[in-house]
């Protein structure tokens, strides 16, 4: 069972920004899909952003669109989201997403493995 190890959560101010790492355990030449999914109290997870295999093709929700970023690390299967001019409304736990096979699957919430979430708090 592959495990997905997820840092970079806090507290922060509405404005600032915070940096989420998540780096998959399993030792592959593959490289995977990988993304990231929050979740906000009372509310059902939603997509944040991924990005594909080969990197050829970026996503995100519009939300955070401009905002976010979503980028590969030198290491393999693992990736980071840089989260600037935070809001509120993105208060949250945050989850880790990877899929071995397709971007789509991960998009569609059913991603091949997920990480056990960090949270951001984002004070107004």
């Amino acid at each position: 069972q592959v495990q997905l190890v997820e840092s970079g959560g806090g507290l922060v101010q509405a404005g600032g920004s915070l940096r989420l790492s998540c780096a998959a355990s399993e030792h592959t030449s593959s490289t995977y899909a990988m993304g990231w999914f929050r979740q906000a109290p009372g509310k059902e997870r939603e997509f944040v952003a991924a990005i594909a295999r080969d990197d050829a093709n970026v996503y995100y929700a519009a939300s955070v669109k401009g905002r976010f970023t979503i980028s590969r690390g030198n290491i393999k299967n693992t990736a980071f989201l840089q989260m600037n001019n935070l809001r509120p409304e993105d208060t949250g736990v945050y989850y880790c997403a990877v899929d071995r096979l397709t971007v789509d699957r991960l998009r569609a919430q059913k991603p091949t493995w997920w990480g056990q979430g960090t949270q951001v708090t984002v004070s107004s």
